[in-house]
Formats: C-alpha cells, structure tokens, sequence
C-alpha cells in the first residue's frame, strides 16, 4: 500500500508543474490569437474607413467590427491598439 501511495504521489509530481506549464501556453497562445483576430477588425475598419486617427474598441464596437464580449476579452488579455497596430499587454 505505501508502494503504491509513493507511486501515486510521485506521478503526481511530475505532472502537475507539467499542466501548470500547459496552462501559460495556452493563456499565451490565446492572448495571440485574440490580438490577431482584432488587428484583422483593426485592418477591415480602417478598409471601410480610412483615417489618420488611431482607431479605439468603442469606434470598433459601435461600428459592429467587435463584439461587446470580444472587446471585454482584448481589455482582459491587456490589448492596446496604438497607431492603428494591436499590441500586446
């Protein structure tokens, strides 16, 4: 029984900083892809309207280019748009 306890435990071990590491991926990997999905509304905006002003997540939302669920993510994931480009947080 304290074999198998010391098995368990130690599988456990390893596998946990494993998913933890896992998990940052995949944060970063979805940080990216919502900054490429609104450099694309971004880029579709400024085709529609061309301006010399830097576009803003009210001017996207109001024009229906982003959801309001989709500008509440951006914000979370720490995106900025500055000179019309999309940066990360």
């Amino acid at each position: 029984m304290t074999i198998v306890l010391f098995i368990i435990s130690l599988l456990i071990l390893i596998i946990l900083p494993n998913l933890n590491g896992q998990r940052h991926r995949a944060q970063g990997i979805h940080q990216r892809a919502m900054q490429t999905v609104v450099q694309g509304q971004v880029t579709a905006y400024l085709d529609d309207h061309p301006t010399s002003e830097t576009i803003t997540y009210d001017q996207l939302l109001k024009t229906g280019y982003l959801t309001r669920q989709q500008v509440a993510q951006a914000q979370q994931e720490h995106l900025k748009i500055t000179g019309n480009e999309v940066t990360g947080g």
